[in-house]
């Protein structure tokens, strides 16, 4: 790791809060103002050891959480339609729902900070989080917009009809088993092309130039989550969902636009809990979790967590939705705080929606 932190322009030390608020750019006064630190610069986290056990987090109440915020920008939607008669175009509809899903990042960081301290980060006895680097505010606000804008444009363009509304679309809808194959498929087929990428980006030499900068922080937040180079946020943001599009409407389950909307804001809440590194058990959600469960695929918050902590070139867990491809091709790494010996799954938490 010491030659790529060498020739990369930012580090992880990250003491600009204690500064005087003159010296701050134009990006900390922001995430100050905005409240987005991913852990406050002046509060320790509590500490757990090891052998501590760690409490299961409900996940029907992930799965409430993505689906009320989900919902929440096609309600607007459908309430504009019903009161106007008119549709939106692709440029509001654009707007409305980056909007929603950058609201949604902010708010799942903030109610994921509180859990952090009530509850601890995984291998909190022996480092600390990373915090908002000094040299990178501007990357790491500028990589949230970025989410939001890559994403849902690739939606707005490819499958949204200004003449179908939410409604219209859910009343089209003759059996609810369609939709749930896809969401099921969407994350493991995602995965699929992001496992590809992401380990070549390990193990091949010329690409880990584009992926070193992401593995800067060893104990990554949320802030972290799509920390990255150009490059790389461009397969991540564009290329990789492009793909799984095409790969689903190929094996004939073309998604519509709210039907990859959903699919979008599962993707969002799994790739913000599993760089969060929230000291509890919880599974990425899906409707396949139970199928996942039994064979030993699904993807728990310590598994990426842990890729950051001990992976570099030759790494494993490279999976970020779930555990097949690491299963199938023999990359998994053992769990530590999260193994099933040390969970108590009588204290089950809950994720609040506010």
């Amino acid at each position: 790791m010491g030659r790529a932190a060498a020739s990369n322009p930012h580090s992880m030390v990250s003491d600009w809060p204690f500064k005087n608020r003159s010296a701050w750019d134009g990006y900390q006064r922001f995430a100050d103002f905005m409240n987005l630190y991913p852990v406050f610069p002046h509060q320790p986290l509590p500490s757990h050891p090891k052998s501590d056990k760690i409490p299961y987090m409900s996940q029907w109440s992930l799965n409430r959480f993505i689906i009320v915020f989900a919902v929440m920008p096609m309600l607007l939607h459908q309430a504009w339609v019903s009161l106007t008669g008119r549709c939106l175009g692709k440029w509001t509809t654009f707007v409305l729902y980056s909007g929603a899903y950058a609201f949604n990042i902010v708010h799942l960081l903030r109610l994921l900070r509180r859990g952090l301290y009530k509850y601890g980060c995984f291998d909190g006895d022996l480092a600390d989080r990373d915090g908002i680097p000094n040299s990178a505010a501007g990357r790491i606000l500028g990589a949230l917009c970025k989410v939001a804008g890559f994403r849902v444009a690739l939606a707005v363009l490819i499958t949204y009809s200004p003449d179908i509304s939410p409604l219209a679309a859910i009343s089209n809808f003759t059996s609810w088993a369609p939709f749930l194959v896809k969401l099921s498929l969407y994350g493991i087929v995602l995965d699929l092309w992001f496992y590809i990428y992401h380990r070549a980006c390990h193990e091949v030499s010329f690409l880990w130039k584009y992926h070193r900068t992401h593995h800067l922080t060893k104990h990554p937040t949320v802030a972290f989550t799509a920390f990255a180079d150009d490059e790389q946020e461009l397969v991540e943001l564009a290329i990789l969902p492009l793909l799984a599009f095409a790969t689903l409407w190929l094996v004939g389950l073309p998604l519509g636009f709210y039907e990859w909307w959903l699919c979008l804001e599962y993707i969002n809440f799994a790739e913000i809990a599993g760089h969060s590194g929230i000291r509890v058990q919880s599974f990425v959600p899906s409707p396949a979790l139970w199928l996942l469960l039994l064979c030993g695929a699904e993807l728990a918050v310590e598994d990426h967590d842990l890729h950051h902590r001990r992976g570099y070139r030759k790494s494993f867990n490279y999976g970020k939705q779930t555990r097949v491809w690491d299963r199938l091709f023999g990359t998994c790494d053992e769990r530590v705080e999260a193994k099933a010996m040390n969970v108590d799954y009588d204290k089950v938490v809950w994720l609040d929606l506010f």
